[in-house]
């Protein structure tokens, strides 16, 4: 691959065109001060660090294990963490969705507060942040890494299991500018954010591991 910026590889991921799966590594830089880490596709993997490229390499090959899954497993991340002064987030499975005509399939009322501990999150994270409340639930949309759309939704404990994580989710596929497609990270483990976001469209793409600035 030649010289390529991250927000294009993930516009490309969008519309399901991926890099090759050759069991290679593109490094690229960081869209923003804010923002490093891994997207790994099938077979390949993106590494988003302003870094020398060949720390990252070199930092991959000293890894005796499985070199497909080196760039997400824990001796790459912490020396990578190490290296930049970072602290590693989750490993996350990463989705993606288009967007969907007309108006979302459930009320929302958009909040002005930001006290929910979503928002907390999103706000160091994501740019142009918006807050919708439903009853029971609550979903954030804002600008993620490389400036792409990314939603989270927060469903409390008395309204689970009724649909509204998946009906949440559809609603921010409703609520984006046309012409763009909106992200979300689900932690593996959570099974019921995983087959929410699913039963809402959203298509598995990769996994991502960001990494934030400052330590613990």
């Amino acid at each position: 691959m030649g010289v390529r910026e991250l927000a294009e590889i993930l516009a490309d991921a969008a519309d399901g065109v991926f890099p090759p799966a050759d069991g290679s590594v593109t490094v690229v830089a960081q869209p923003s001060a804010r923002e490093a880490g891994v997207v790994a596709f099938a077979a390949h993997a993106v590494v988003f660090t302003d870094e020398d490229p060949a720390w990252v390499r070199d930092t991959l090959a000293a890894d005796p294990g499985d070199p497909l899954s080196a760039p997400l497993c824990p001796p790459f991340l912490t020396a990578f963490a190490a290296r930049t002064g970072r602290t590693v987030n989750n490993i996350d499975l990463l989705s993606v969705a288009d967007r969907l005509p007309g108006e979302p399939p459930l009320a929302l009322a958009e909040a002005r507060h930001r006290e929910h501990p979503r928002v907390v999150r999103a706000l160091r994270y994501r740019e142009d942040v918006r807050v919708f409340t439903a009853d029971g639930g609550v979903l954030v949309l804002g600008r993620g890494v490389a400036g792409r759309w990314e939603c989270a939704v927060e469903v409390d404990p008395h309204a689970q299991g009724r649909g509204l994580g998946r009906a949440l989710a559809t609603a921010a596929r409703h609520l984006l500018p046309a012409g763009t497609a909106v992200w979300a990270q689900q932690a593996p483990g959570n099974a019921p954010s995983v087959r929410a976001f699913q039963a809402a469209g959203y298509r598995p793409v990769g996994a991502e591991a960001l990494l934030v600035p400052g330590r613990p």
